[in-house]
């Protein structure tokens, strides 16, 4: 399998070959097929996907709508630049040099705070998986027990200020998270920020038992993995959105059945990580997924409440100056309806 056919795939070299073979052979050679062929590949539209991070199986949906061909069939040529420590959707899609990203849903409230107009079209996940993760044995049965230890945490992450707002922290000993574990392996009494459909694996890797405890305990639960545009992009093409959001649904249905397969893609994308990850990964984030409000109304599903909620925890502890309405931040108008 091509592991980046959707990317080399030689649309316009097939119908420029097919063309020259019509003329050749008289217009009324042509097949009906080679006809409808040539309709459809002139009407592909180009489009850019940014990706929060590094190719996963949180982007699945993304990869099995590739793989299948769903969003050509839609019309749409559709290339993906992986994420990272050093990529910011929000900021390539609102520079205008892709149209569609992936982020979390803080990060969207918070670029909007800085004048950056963003609309979420479907929101991957139903809630955050993220998580602090402490060696197994350890007494930690809410977030103040995190005091008296050294917590492994990335400056300035959004759930972070909400904890330290919400609960006395003020004897926590906080330490950078750079994502490698060795200092949290070797401190028994450490914690470190984690998502449990990742961390908890690669600490199996290791033989080292751990717990969890996740954030949205606190109440703070934003939705994860946020498919979105800009506000002018929506405005200017909206028949464009509707074909990206079905065909991206679309992937996330067939995931579900197919994520196998679709795994061994991701594989060759993203080498530096095991098959054995992607699929433990798979089976953890399901119920975030397809799950929780998405069990009953569809993949993608948001509401204004669970907006409204992440708004109001932003403005009190400040990263949010000016209040607005979260209805100008999230559409549900291009999903599909559920049964």
């Amino acid at each position: 399998m091509e592991n980046v056919k959707w990317k080399t795939r030689g649309v316009l070299a097939s119908v420029l070959a097919m063309g020259l073979l019509l003329s050749a052979c008289g217009s009324e050679g042509a097949t009906e097929t080679e006809s409808e062929a040539a309709d459809t590949s002139g009407g592909t539209e180009d489009v850019k996907l940014v990706l929060n991070w590094f190719p996963k199986s949180q982007h699945g949906g993304v990869y099995s709508a590739l793989e299948k061909g769903t969003f050509e069939e839609n019309g749409l040529n559709v290339e993906v630049e992986p994420g990272g420590p050093q990529v910011s959707p929000v900021q390539i899609v609102a520079a205008g040099d892709a149209q569609f990203g992936l982020a979390h849903a803080d990060q969207m409230l918070i670029a909007r705070n800085q004048g950056i107009e963003l609309v979420a079209v479907a929101a991957t996940m139903q809630g955050s998986p993220q998580a602090f993760m402490y060696h197994k044995g350890e007494d930690i049965q809410n977030f103040e027990d995190l005091n008296g230890r050294e917590v492994f945490v990335q400056p300035g992450i959004t759930y972070w200020d909400f904890l330290k707002n919400k609960y006395d922290l003020s004897k926590v000993t906080e330490l950078g998270y750079n994502g490698q574990h060795v200092n949290f392996i070797d401190n028994k009494t450490s914690v470190t920020q984690s998502f449990v459909t990742s961390e908890p694996f690669f600490m199996e890797q290791e033989k080292v038992q751990v717990e969890t405890m996740l954030v949205s305990e606190s109440g703070y639960d934003p939705y994860n993995v946020v498919l979105f545009v800009t506000k002018d992009y929506l405005e200017s093409h909206k028949e464009t959105v509707q074909k990206f959001v079905s065909s991206y649904i679309k992937g996330w249905q067939s995931y579900e059945q197919s994520s196998d397969e679709i795994n061994q893609v991701i594989v060759g994308e993203n080498p530096n990580i095991a098959l054995e990850a992607l699929d433990f990964e798979t089976k953890t984030q399901h119920e975030y997924i397809y799950g929780k409000d998405a069990a009953e109304h569809g993949i993608g599903y948001m509401t204004e409440e669970r907006w409204d909620t992440l708004k109001k925890q932003l403005l009190e502890i400040g990263l949010l100056k000016e209040d607005f309405k979260t209805s100008e931040m999230f559409t549900t108008e291009f999903l599909p309806a559920h049964e």
